[in-house]
């Protein structure tokens, strides 16, 4: 019998982690939610304009207050959807990636390399964001909307269907990858970090004999040390992601649609300093902080937690 643990296929692995972030974007949608409004909130505006939203609690008070639990998840339906190709794409691909590399460098494929995690990390991300942009795209336009407290440019999808549709109708097989280069950046930026940290910290939890490699403890801690890394390395990017998907279009004479204000993710981040200040960066990153910690602490805990039933299941308690 070998002595090297079996390995799930690309294929198990993506639905394992398309899975785990099903169940973690349903408690992290509300900060969502108010993560895009706050980002939108006196978008190149100086002194940051009139403010709707005080804060990320103020933001969900309001949206409960005026809207409802319909409004807390506004588009839930479609990031569900999203979150299959997006996280099944960079929990599976990760492992593929990062051993292949290190056998291109002719290093072993088990050895945890700083740098070879990291462009696994971001290469395994960029994937999931190239599939998944349409339906990212359609998430942040259905979470900016708003009926009581509008912030930015308003569309009101009935619901994912309708946004595709109408995308489609307004704006041409164009407009379901705008915004793609910014969402490639946010999402390799935290992906770089995400599951390189996610894997050092519990390997330091494991290899010192803190906690044991298979305690749901040890995936909560690994996972809340790598949701705080994904938080500090992606809020720009994300900030820009947001106002390119969101911000509103223009026709140019020879028919192309493209956006009003932004002509890139640095275009964006450029004109959001110039005008707010670095500060503008940072908007929403509490709200961002109270999404992206909870989503990554599940997202990873709950993938092992599947992976080894999964393992269990298929194979037997004795997969090696």
């Amino acid at each position: 019998m070998s002595t090297s643990p079996r390995q799930l296929s690309t294929a198990e692995g993506f639905l394992c982690g398309g899975l785990a972030a099903c169940m973690a974007v349903t408690i992290s949608n509300p900060a969502e939610v108010a993560k895009t409004r706050l980002q939108l909130q006196g978008e190149l505006v100086k002194g940051g304009g009139v403010k709707v939203y005080n804060n990320a609690f103020d933001a969900m008070i309001k949206t409960w207050k005026n809207e409802g639990i319909r409004g807390m998840q506004r588009g839930l339906g479609v990031a569900y959807a999203y979150q299959i190709p997006l996280n099944g794409s960079r929990l599976s691909f990760y492992e593929p990636f990062r051993r292949t590399i290190n056998r291109v460098f002719g290093w072993s494929s088990t050895d945890q390399i700083p740098i070879t995690s990291l462009v696994a990390g971001a290469a395994s991300g960029a994937v999931g964001a190239i599939i998944g942009n349409p339906l990212f795209l359609v998430k942040a336009r259905m979470q900016a909307y708003s009926p009581a407290l509008p912030i930015g440019t308003q569309r009101h999808y009935k619901n994912s269907f309708h946004a595709l549709a109408t995308i489609w109708r307004t704006e041409g097989i164009r407009g379901y990858f705008r915004g793609m280069d910014a969402a490639i950046l946010r999402t390799a930026m935290g992906s770089s970090v995400q599951l390189p940290t996610y894997n050092w910290t519990k390997n330091q939890l494991v290899g010192n004999a803190i906690l044991p490699g298979d305690s749901v403890w040890t995936f909560l801690a690994s996972s809340s040390v790598s949701g705080v890394c994904v938080c500090l390395v992606m809020q720009p990017a994300d900030t820009a992601l947001t106002r390119m998907y969101n911000q509103p279009t223009t026709k140019l004479p020879d028919g192309r649609v493209v956006g009003a204000l932004y002509k890139s993710p640095i275009d964006c981040l450029w004109r959001t300093v110039k005008t707010e200040g670095v500060l503008g960066w940072y908007k929403g990153s509490l709200a961002h902080f109270l999404r992206i910690t909870p989503h990554t602490i599940i997202t990873l805990t709950m993938n092992d937690v599947i992976r080894n039933l999964y393992k269990d299941l298929a194979w037997g308690r004795s997969y090696v």
